[in-house]
């Protein structure tokens, strides 16, 4: 078992220059263009919550592409669209202020890592930037960029996640409703896919109905 860092370490080899030299402390143009273009991300947080303590959460937000705006090299906004509520992010972010993002564009194999800290803002000259979207967010999510690197395409190469040939059929897996109910043990009968995706395209169009108005 690896208890040190110097285990770890004897068992790789060191570093290469580029991978050291193209962390940034800030989003060039480069970076920039990439998130304008990226209408998915991960978001790592991790706070007081958890059953035994302090846990870490991922959790993947999207939208169109730019959804993230970034009105400076040092700052990304993150609106926060409507969800299940839990709130899991938000709550860690409260408590402890890193983030971590992971852009990613369709049908791009290389990936953008922000990393920096965080304020939760409502106030309408943070929200004043999300009028033209989908749905004017509650919250928007201040990123303080310290950290900014473009990761390379070897993972998504290795699992080919955009090949058109490698994609899953959707009836190898049981629908959510059923894998749901099989985990919460419910006596009534699990929602179907069709009605599921039915109820996410009536919100999604509500939140647009509203975002016009």
């Amino acid at each position: 078992m690896i208890e040190t860092l110097e285990q770890l370490r004897s068992l790789y080899a060191a570093p290469g220059e580029r991978a050291l030299r193209k962390q940034q402390p800030q989003l060039d143009a480069h970076c920039q263009r990439f998130i304008a273009l990226s209408p998915f991300c991960v978001v790592a947080s991790g706070g007081a919550g958890g059953v035994g303590g302090a846990l870490l959460d991922a959790s993947p937000r999207g939208g169109a592409p730019g959804f993230v705006k970034s009105p400076d090299p040092h700052t990304l906004l993150l609106p926060d669209g409507s969800g299940n509520n839990r709130l899991d992010t938000l709550s860690n972010l409260l408590e402890d202020p890193r983030i971590g993002l992971l852009f990613m564009i369709p049908g791009v194999d290389e990936t953008l890592r922000v990393n920096g800290t965080v304020r939760l803002r409502d106030e309408p000259l943070y929200t004043d930037f999300f009028t033209a979207e989908r749905q004017r967010p509650k919250i928007v999510i201040e990123v303080r960029v310290a950290e900014a690197y473009l990761h390379c395409s070897k993972a998504f190469m290795r699992s080919r996640l955009w090949s058109a040939d490698a994609q899953v059929d959707r009836a190898q897996l049981p629908t959510m409703g059923q894998m749901l109910h099989d985990q919460m043990g419910l006596a009534t009968e699990p929602e179907s896919q069709v009605a599921m995706l039915q109820r996410y395209r009536a919100q999604l169009a509500q939140e647009q109905q509203l975002g016009d108005a």
